[in-house]
């Protein structure tokens, strides 16, 4: 009789996993997602009281859910996120200040840098420090950008965090690779976020945006949570080094 294969689970019971920027948009989609496969979730953003509001939220469905307000730019902040090591970790926090590059504002540069990049590489040195000192493999999940991957008009600064955290993320997940450590990208097109509506409000970046999606729509906080879901599962346990496009077919050509 032929053996058959056996489809890995997607589901994440008895894990341990950590989002930044929880509190809404995105990284609230990635929390519930991840708390919707049975993990436990250990929710961060920088604004305690909104972050309160989602946790108590995901704990109301029946889920695992605690906030941690912290500010991922204040490094010595991370240790304590990670004083038990972390099977996920989802990294949502992130920050646009768009101008055209000729009109680039030092001050606005450092703050982007800081949230986009310095914090995603120490928050994922944390992370691996953490797995590694308890001998445990894990997955580690950035929240990048198509704009990782082509450029965009008046983004100057916002490509080059998200085209460097692409390159960081392979570096990190050559070196971590022996551990069991795994670390990927998500790139997700214009999503509608409390953030973004302002945007998608004006007729004509919406009408630009849209022209440039092949699927012909902007994308939902809910294009992105089964992504999320299966890079942190063992569904994807091959899976490192890779970024995973959610553009609508935007980077395609």
């Amino acid at each position: 009789m032929t053996a058959l294969p056996r489809t890995p689970s997607f589901r994440l019971d008895g894990r341990r996993a950590l989002v930044t920027g929880a509190s809404s948009g995105i990284g609230l989609g990635c929390a519930v997602a991840l708390a919707e496969a049975g993990a436990h979730v250990t929710c961060v953003a920088r604004r305690p009281g909104p972050l309160e509001e989602a946790v108590q939220a995901m704990q109301a469905e029946g889920w695992q859910a605690e906030a941690q307000a912290t500010d991922v730019t204040d490094l010595t902040a991370l240790p304590r996120l990670f004083a038990r090591p972390c099977d996920v970790v989802v990294n949502a926090a992130g920050l646009a200040r768009h101008a055209p590059a000729l009109e680039t504002d030092p001050a606005d540069y450092d703050a982007v840098m800081a949230v986009n990049l310095r914090a995603a590489h120490f928050l994922s040195v944390q992370a691996a420090t953490a797995l590694r000192e308890a001998g445990r493999p894990g997955s580690i999940i950035h929240v990048s950008s198509q704009m990782g991957h082509v450029g965009g008009i008046d983004r100057s600064v916002y490509c080059a965090t998200k085209h460097g955290l692409e390159g960081m993320v392979k570096a990190m997940a050559i070196e971590w690779g022996p551990l069991g450590i795994r670390v990927n990208t998500i790139c997700p097109t214009f999503i509608r976020t409390p953030l973004t509506q302002s945007t998608f409000d004006d007729p004509g970046k919406r009408a630009w945006i849209e022209s440039r999606i092949k699927l012909g729509r902007v994308g939902e906080v809910e294009d992105v949570m089964g992504a999320v879901m299966f890079l942190a599962s063992d569904a994807a346990a091959l899976v490192t080094g890779a970024a995973l496009m959610i553009d609508g077919g935007w980077t395609a050509g």
